[in-house]
């Protein structure tokens, strides 16, 4: 044992082991942030049905507070219109953060062209209209998550 192991505890050493062991598994999980609760559930489902691990957020700020948290977050999939911050805060709030080059997919209802173009300048990975593509939504979200294969 060095010197600066018997400084630690052994739930010290027990945490450090265990942070090492995350961060060196890829990021698998995708966020799905949406305000309403059924879409987020529905994107959830179809996402987990072809072996995509989800988590939920159900505003910017949970969704900031998701990325936080969690280093096993490797793909972002937001509505774009949110209350009180919209997607578009969020992609801003992301790329301003310390989780930057996160792989964005922004979904929305009802978007204009003029939206489409801002997201863009954020370099999300695709601007999907509803009703969505399931297939072209996993086949992005797999892609962007490494996960082998389609489904």
């Amino acid at each position: 044992m060095s010197d600066h192991e018997s400084l630690l505890s052994d739930a010290e050493r027990e945490a450090l082991s265990e942070l090492g062991q995350v961060q060196d598994m890829p990021p698998q999980l995708a966020l799905v942030v949406d305000d309403d609760g059924d879409t987020r559930d529905v994107l959830t489902q179809i996402l987990e049905l072809h072996g995509i691990a989800c988590v939920q957020a159900d505003s910017a700020m949970g969704a900031m507070r998701q990325l936080r948290a969690s280093r096993r977050i490797g793909l972002l999939i937001t509505d774009l219109r949110m209350g009180p911050e919209s997607g578009l805060d969020l992609i801003r709030e992301v790329r301003e953060s310390e989780r930057a080059a996160l792989p964005i997919i922004i979904i929305s209802g009802d978007a204009s062209v003029k939206d489409a173009i801002a997201a863009m300048h954020f370099s999300v990975v695709d601007f999907l209209l509803k009703p969505i593509d399931t297939n072209t939504l996993v086949k992005l979200a797999r892609e962007e998550l490494g996960l082998d294969g389609a489904s």
